[in-house]
């Protein structure tokens, strides 16, 4: 599908300069989001009006959703995550409100998660037992990546011979994938590399691609390293059977489609690392419910055909 011209963009406050083309479209299909609800913007066709964002919720698709934020966001377990405001409240693009309007619904209804994420992962999770956001077992931990990481999704399962597991998933939309703390992350190399050697699933060679990913060429993968690698040590720290990193983001988002294909060439063992998109996950919920929240999803983030041309 061709990029909207700049005028159909500005029209509905979506231009913004030095953007992908897959940004532009994801931005103006946000905008025409808002439009269609009836919401004011703050500054660009992707906010909403600030502070009546974080009153109303209006970010949110459903009650059920907007209760699981509350409690999450605003409640006493929210010490040591990193959500940001006003953005988890007014950024219609941001990925941390994606995850809530995904995975809300999901947390409240574990059946259902069981069924959607067994057939995502080909029968690996068999039994969902807790859907958690922005989930670190220790931010600035040494014992395990001791940095700011954390998985935006965390599933713990259960497999068909009663094993326990989990997924740490990481979920992009609108973003690009750039490394904007590279100096900070530069600095634990020796406790990544240490990790790394103790997963025994990279390729020797291709470590040092995945230490200087601030490079144009491999665009994006040490925040995926920095992922996987917590997945492993926690693994192994938390006494789990079996774990995933899970990257999850629209076809749409070529940056992520490229740094997915970078990746995995980085690995000599890849069954601790899937990619899905969007468009799979919402295919896999159709198969087992009709809830409006679905249709609802489909068309806010993913329905490029009700973009003007």
């Amino acid at each position: 599908m061709p990029t909207p011209p700049k005028d159909i963009l500005q029209r509905h406050d979506a231009w913004v300069e030095n953007k992908k083309d897959y940004q532009r479209k994801l931005r103006l299909l946000q905008s025409l989001w808002r439009e269609e609800q009836g919401l004011p913007a703050r500054k660009y066709g992707n906010q909403l009006a600030w502070p009546a964002a974080k009153e109303t919720l209006d970010n949110y698709l459903t009650l059920t959703i907007r209760e699981v934020v509350r409690k999450e966001v605003e409640g006493p377990k929210r010490r040591g995550k990193g959500y940001q405001s006003p953005r988890i409240y007014n950024n219609l693009l941001s990925s941390q409100p994606l995850c809530f309007n995904l995975f809300g619904e999901l947390a409240k209804n574990l059946d259902l998660a069981s069924q959607v994420l067994s057939d995502m992962s080909k029968g690996r999770v068999a039994q969902v037992t807790a859907i958690e956001f922005e989930w670190s077992p220790g931010r600035g931990d040494p014992r395990y990546t001791d940095d700011k990481t954390a998985f935006d999704v965390y599933v713990t399962y259960r497999n068909a011979t009663g094993q326990c597991g989990f997924l740490g998933i990481e979920v992009k939309y609108h973003e690009n994938l750039e490394n904007k703390e590279e100096n900070y992350y530069l600095a634990h190399h020796t406790r990544y590399a240490t990790i790394a050697a103790e997963m025994g699933c990279f390729h020797e060679e291709r470590l040092d691609t995945l230490r200087q990913a601030d490079q144009p060429k491999v665009d994006g993968l040490q925040q995926l390293w920095r992922d996987h690698l917590l997945m492993g040590v926690w693994c192994k720290a938390g006494g789990f059977d079996d774990a995933c990193f899970v990257l999850l983001y629209p076809a749409v988002n070529t940056t992520c489609e490229q740094a997915v294909a970078d990746y995995r060439n980085c690995l000599s063992d890849a069954r601790t690392f899937e990619a899905w998109t969007l468009e799979t996950f919402v295919s896999s919920l159709r198969k087992y419910t009709d809830a409006e929240w679905v249709r609802r999803f489909d068309s806010r983030y993913l329905d490029l055909n009700r973009l003007p041309l």
